[in-house]
C-alpha cells in the first residue's frame, strides 16, 4: 500500500528548497500532495491542506508553520516538523536528518495525540487551540478586569494585562514566557497564567484537563483580544463570555525523536 505524504512549508527560499529536494527524493516511493503556497514555487500542482487525505504531513518551518497547518484542518492529520526556525518545541527533526527520518517513517510510525482547547465566544466556536488561548488588552498599558470560573466555582478575580490558558503542550510557549510552569505533555492539565497582574497573590494555576473554564470581562468600556495559537484573533468586550474546555479532536504528531520531553527542554532552553 502506497503511503501518502503532504508537504507544507514556510515561504522562505531555504525552506522551499528543502521541500523541493524531499519531494524529488520520495515522489517515486510515496504519493505526494503539496500545499499550494509552495507548489507554485516548484512548478507542481497544489492541494489545500484542508483537502489533504494523507498518512502524515511534513511541515518545514517552525512551530508557527505547524500551528497554522493544524488550524486549517477540522480533523488534524499527524504532523512531522522539520525545524527551519529558532527554538521550536513542536519540531523534532533537523534539516540534515530529514531524509533519514522519512526513510524510517516509510516503514511505519507512531502517532502522539495531544489535547487541544475548544473555545467559544458567546456560543460561537473559534478554532481549537493546540498551544494556548491568550486574552489580552487591546490597548497597551490599559489593564483588563477578569472574572474566571472553573466548573462553576470562582477561581480568580483580578486586574491584569491579560490571561493565558495553555495546554500542557503549550506550556513551553507563551505561558512559559509569562512565568508559567513547564508541564510534561503527558499531564492532562490546563495552565492558567496571568500577564502582568496587579495583585501580589496572583499566581499561575494548573487545573484538570477536563475542566470547563468561563471568562468574563467585568469592567465596561474595555476591549480585549482573544488570540488562538497566534493564528486567529477576534475582539471582545464587556459582558461577552469566553468558554474553554477540552476539544473532541486532538492534535496529532508523528513520533520521530528518540529524545524524551525532558531532554528536549534542556536542549532547547540551554
Amino acid at each position: 500500500m502506497t503511503i501518502r505524504i503532504g508537504f507544507v512549508s514556510r515561504r522562505e527560499a531555504e525552506s522551499v528548497e528543502l521541500a523541493r529536494k524531499l519531494i524529488e527524493k520520495f515522489r517515486t516511493r510515496a504519493e505526494i500532495l503539496i500545499d499550494p503556497e509552495i507548489a507554485q514555487h516548484i512548478g507542481m500542482k497544489g492541494t489545500p491542506v484542508e483537502e489533504m487525505d494523507v498518512d502524515f504531513i511534513v511541515s518545514i518551518g517552525g512551530d508557527g508553520t505547524i500551528l497554522r497547518t493544524i488550524h486549517k484542518m477540522q480533523d488534524p492529520r499527524p504532523i512531522l516538523g522539520i525545524n527551519m526556525g529558532t527554538v521550536g518545541f513542536l519540531v523534532d527533526v533537523e534539516p540534515g536528518d530529514a531524509v533519514k527520518t522519512l526513510e524510517h517513517l516509510l516503514l511505519g510510525f507512531e502517532v502522539d495525540e495531544r489535547s487541544r482547547l475548544k473555545i467559544t465566544v458567546d456560543g460561537k466556536d473559534l478554532p481549537s487551540a493546540t498551544n494556548e488561548v491568550a486574552i489580552i488588552t487591546a490597548s497597551p498599558a490599559k489593564m483588563l478586569d477578569f472574572k474566571i470560573t472553573v466548573d462553576g466555582s470562582i477561581l480568580e478575580q483580578l486586574r491584569a494585562d491579560g490571561m493565558i490558558f495553555a495546554t500542557s503542550t503549550g506550556s513551553t510557549a507563551y505561558a512559559m514566557s509569562a512565568g508559567g510552569p513547564i508541564v510534561d505533555p503527558r499531564v492532562d492539565g490546563i495552565v492558567l497564567v496571568p500577564v502582568a497582574p496587579f495583585k501580589l497573590s496572583a499566581r499561575p494555576w494548573v487545573i484538570p484537563g477536563d475542566s470547563l473554564i468561563r471568562v468574563e470581562l467585568t469592567l465596561p468600556g474595555k476591549e480585549a483580544l482573544v488570540v488562538v495559537d497566534g493564528q486567529t484573533m477576534i475582539s471582545i468586550y464587556h459582558e461577552q463570555v469566553v468558554t474553554m474546555s477540552r476539544a473532541e479532536v486532538p492534535a496529532r504528531f508523528v513520533k520521530a525523536s528518540k529524545d524524551g520531553f525532558y531532554e528536549k527542554v534542556k536542549t532547547k532552553l540551554s
